[in-house]
């Protein structure tokens, strides 16, 4: 018997599903629905005629074919508006609106009531001396005087406002008699669409999409690791703070943590910002502030497992500060680096370490003079910051304008400036290296910070006082035995 050959099939996916799914999930992550990112240059093939498209409320996250065809890992799934667009869910807004209509009307009559009622209670007993008067004056006519007569008008002087209390509650009759109406038609139209729909729960459907995205996202950390090939066009998730700065969410995998911080500047900060959510940080609201007790600096800082790692003030000393706890947890020393502008980035801003993670842990870029300022990529024990192993790329670190790491290999910039492209890309798996061309596009023209995080698979930069989002494409080979 012939033993089986094993098949390399290099599928382009972008991860067919990572550029699909995160074009979807970038915008909405920073409220940016309208955004689409393409995924041009994919050798993709969308089955479109197996299921139905996006307008009819369904999209295809992923399809792709290998070199003999066959399919890899498609998912359908129901769009993330597919309940805003359905007819029936934009009847019941109209009937939930009118329905606070009527319940606001039935308040008011409520509240006039109540006042038009402690009324008549105190006008009671006005109402029963006059009632007494006139029955004393009915049975002796005699006993009438004038004196008798003008108190008389006076008390029903004062019970005249109540015509206008029994002419309201005519009208509030008219009202509640049109509330009734209508409720009995929202009645009528509620039925008809709990006829349509069934059994069908709208809720039940809505958890089924989360769990849904939940997998799907479960299967795309699965596809493993692959090669950058391209970046994205930027999503502007904000505008704020100075020229220079850093922003980022908690890049440990798995983590629910949902909190975004930014660090404006690169000289001596102390305040760091932390939001809730990534939709509090875009509209900067429900924050609270951390006062660091050391200054950091650059912009190489990076959030893993809740706690931030940053270089402190004039010196190669790592400092993890625990956001829970508000206090600095480890300082240690990274040997031999450079520090307050030795071996900075082209664009300066004491830029000299740069701390990172991907898929693979917590990473240190920086060089030495031993290293004659070439690039140096150590892999940090984040519990430790004890170095565990050093890699030299041979690349210069002043022509460089950024970099990042994704799944163990070191991606650098050839500037932080307009035109810049991915120029440089060291694969510490197997200690060699390789020149690239991969263009993105730098909005605004000055970037002074860009990270890949590894649990959205998006890259995060501040870019002139911009927070910018980018999606990347991944190459994978997907291995098989056939």
């Amino acid at each position: 018997m012939s033993v089986p050959m094993l098949k390399i099939g290099a599928v382009l996916s972008t991860m067919a599903m990572v550029t699909n799914w995160m074009s979807q999930t970038l915008p909405s992550l920073v409220g940016l629905n309208g955004t689409v990112i393409s995924s041009e240059g994919t050798h993709e093939r969308i089955v479109s005629g197996l299921y139905p498209g996006s307008e009819e409320g369904w999209q295809v996250y992923s399809t792709a074919s290998d070199p003999d065809g066959r399919c890899v890992c498609t998912v359908v799934a129901p769009a993330r508006n597919l309940c805003k667009r359905d007819p029936r869910s934009r009847q019941l807004r109209i009937l939930t609106g009118q329905v606070q209509n009527v319940s606001q009307s039935m308040e008011v009559v409520d509240l006039r009531t109540s006042r038009d009622l402690q009324y008549v209670r105190d006008s009671e007993p006005l109402m029963r001396g006059v009632d007494g008067r006139l029955h004393t004056y009915v049975a002796n006519p005699r006993a009438l005087t004038s004196k008798g007569v003008q108190e008389l008008k006076g008390q029903m002087s004062q019970l005249r406002p109540l015509l206008s209390v029994v002419d309201q509650y005519r009208l509030d009759l008219q009202t509640l008699a049109a509330l009734r109406l209508e409720l009995l038609n929202l009645s009528v139209v509620l039925t008809t669409i709990q006829e349509e729909i069934g059994a069908y729960d709208y809720e039940e459907l809505q958890q089924r999409v989360l769990l849904l995205e939940t997998r799907l996202h479960g299967c795309m950390n699965k596809l493993g690791c692959g090669r950058l090939t391209a970046v994205s066009t930027p999503i502007t998730a904000r505008a704020s703070g100075s020229r220079f700065g850093s922003w980022m969410t908690d890049a440990m995998i798995p983590s629910s943590d949902s909190r975004v911080w930014s660090m404006d500047g690169y000289y001596k900060g102390r305040r760091v910002l932390e939001y809730r959510t990534m939709g509090d940080f875009t509209k900067g609201q429900n924050f609270v502030q951390h006062l660091l007790p050391h200054p950091w600096a650059g912009t190489g800082h990076v959030v893993y497992n809740g706690s931030l790692y940053y270089n402190k003030h004039q010196s190669n000393i790592l400092v993890q500060y625990h956001f829970r706890s508000r206090s600095v947890m480890l300082q240690r020393s990274l040997s031999g680096a450079g520090y307050n502008n030795t071996f900075p980035y082209s664009w300066g801003g004491s830029s000299d370490i740069d701390l990172m993670a991907d898929e693979m842990g917590l990473w240190a870029v920086y060089t030495s003079i031993p290293n004659a300022g070439n690039i140096m990529v150590s892999r940090l024990d984040s519990r430790s910051l004890e170095v565990l192993r050093s890699w030299d790329t041979g690349f210069p670190k002043r022509s460089a304008g950024e970099a990042f790491m994704i799944c163990g290999t070191l991606y650098v910039t050839n500037s932080h400036l307009a035109g810049a492209k991915v120029h440089f890309a060291y694969h510490t798996n197997s200690s060699t290296y390789e020149y690239t061309d991969i263009p993105f596009h730098n909005q605004y023209s000055h970037i002074s910070m860009m990270d890949y995080n590894p649990r959205e698979r998006a890259l995060y930069a501040w870019n002139n006082g911009h927070q910018v989002l980018y999606n990347v494409t991944l190459f994978h080979v997907i291995r098989s035995d056939g």
